[in-house]
């Protein structure tokens, strides 16, 4: 045993020995490192042989040792400030999962409660606490008391509207009188003054598509538009500002409130279920509306409005039915009605977000950067109008007016141009809102080359844009000279206005 003890004490002391040598070993160079007196016993021992240029060189040694220095005890702050930032983070998320827990438990203790109070309602009904379930469940099938609807607003609209007959006004007027008497009411009634060719672009728009969007400066007029077009037709936009904390489209239609058993509708359900029950026209704003992400709260309405089918436009509300549910709310689902445009309005400026593809493809955007000049109006009055006949005045004109086949072969060889000079192309959406755009152009008075000019201004190199402006400026005075070749000198003024523009600002 005397002899292992001996081994033992001698085995840990080579290694303690050699801690201690490391230990000691750090402390003393770094104690040799910021002994100023070697520095200056050294300094002392040659000054007396150094010359003037090796003095600065000495000068530049003691400078460079300093600077060392101050790296070395730069890199341990910056250690030392790294592990305690790492450290705090830890304890915050402690503190955080701890929060969590406990915000978990108040939870629970509040669902218990609730069923608590539950109870000892069902127990007021004279039935045992356990049947509460089965209360439950029959309210959800529907049998509650049929005067208690979850959607009450609707319902209201339901009793308005029990006798109600779609009317028919009669209407005469030709797309050209219309944009005329938009216009001359816009003036005369509510002093909004426009051109005669910025009624014949909201017109046609409104062909192409259920989505309007009006772009450009603030204070142009573009909800001031928007608004007339409500006042012409005797029934007033319902206004939807958009606000940035909008994620989803509960902000549009509401949402069913799990403990009133209640859905909160909005102003934009109840008049897109009171445009079910007519054959007016109804008008939606979606006033700054990318003050939020449009794709957050209207994603769903882009997927409908596309369907060819409108007998397929529809959102489901809730995921069940009851009894007492409005007349037009159907297993849950509402259909969305053909006589509804949704128009957006928009102002480019730091404070709100880019309008993606997605949503300009399904769309037509209207710029609206001037104001309008004052002028004389005729007083026209608001008029009755049959939605079926404004689809028909809009149907006959895409039959009659159709884009010609001469333009479209030049349409197909831009779009192979623009496809080799800036790989961008554009889909069967994009045509086929030119064939309704540019007819319905035409049918109110206006030049089919200029409607065309226009359309793909707007919706096709737009998405220039996306590109680097500073590889593309060379292309762009041969693609001027191209569109001046094929349609016409100066004819594709908007085009050529905007690639200018864009070159500008390269």
């Amino acid at each position: 045993m005397e002899t292992f003890t001996r081994f033992l004490y001698e085995f840990l002391s080579q290694f303690f020995s050699g801690l201690w040598t490391i230990v000691s070993g750090i402390g003393n160079g770094i104690k040799q490192i910021f002994d100023i007196k070697s520095y200056q016993t050294i300094l002392e021992a040659y000054k007396q042989d150094l010359s003037m240029p090796e003095w600065i060189l000495v000068g530049i040694a003691i400078l460079s040792v300093v600077i060392l220095i101050g790296l070395v005890l730069l890199l341990i702050y910056l250690l030392i400030r790294k592990y305690l930032k790492f450290r705090k983070q830890a304890v915050n998320q402690d503190e955080l999962l701890e929060e969590v827990a406990n915000l978990n438990g108040q939870v629970a203790t509040l669902m218990k409660e609730k069923e608590d109070i539950l109870a000892m309602k069902v127990s007021q009904l004279g039935l045992k606490p356990g049947e509460s379930s089965e209360i439950e469940q029959s309210d959800e099938e529907g049998t509650v008391d049929a005067n208690d609807s979850r959607f009450a607003k609707l319902t209201t609209i339901d009793e308005e509207y029990a006798n109600y007959k779609i009317k028919d006004y009669g209407n005469t007027f030709t797309l050209p009188e219309l944009c005329d008497n938009f216009r001359n009411f816009a003036a005369s009634k509510l002093k909004l003054y426009y051109t005669i060719d910025m009624m014949r672009l909201f017109i046609s728009a409104l062909a192409s598509t259920k989505l309007v969007i009006l772009q450009g400066i603030s204070g142009t007029g573009k909800t001031s538009l928007a608004y007339a077009w409500g006042k012409f037709m005797k029934h007033d936009s319902c206004v939807a500002s958009v606000q940035p904390s909008w994620r989803d489209r509960t902000e549009l239609f509401g949402y069913f409130n799990e403990f009133t058993k209640k859905f909160n509708e909005t102003d934009v359900l109840k008049e897109i279920y009171v445009a079910g029950y007519t054959d007016d026209v109804y008008t939606i704003i979606l006033d700054e509306m990318n003050i939020s992400r449009v794709e957050y709260y209207f994603a769903e309405m882009l997927s409908i409005l596309e369907m060819p089918n409108k007998d397929e436009w529809v959102i489901e509300l809730v995921p069940n039915s009851w009894k007492t549910d409005p007349k037009h709310i159907k297993g849950g689902k509402l259909k969305i009605p053909a006589n509804m445009w949704y128009i957006g309005t928009i102002n480019n400026d730091d404070s709100t977000f880019m309008v993606t593809d997605k949503v300009y493809d399904r769309a037509m955007p209207i710029d609206i950067n001037d104001k309008g000049q004052a002028f004389k109006p005729k007083e026209v009055d608001a008029q009755d109008v049959n939605y079926s006949y404004l689809n028909n005045l809009f149907e006959t004109a895409m039959q009659e007016h159709q884009v010609s086949q001469e333009t479209l072969d030049k349409i197909e060889l831009m779009d192979d141009y623009v496809i080799k000079h800036f790989r961008i192309a554009f889909g069967n959406r994009i045509v086929s809102h030119m064939k309704k755009f540019v007819p319905v152009y035409v049918a109110c008075g206006g030049d089919e080359i200029a409607g065309v000019d226009y359309f793909i201004a707007k919706k096709i190199l737009r998405k220039f844009e996306q590109l680097n402006v500073a590889y593309i400026r060379d292309e762009i005075d041969p693609y001027v000279e191209f569109l001046d070749q094929t349609f016409g000198k100066n004819k594709m003024k908007e085009c050529i206005e905007y690639l200018l523009r864009l070159k500008k600002l390269t």
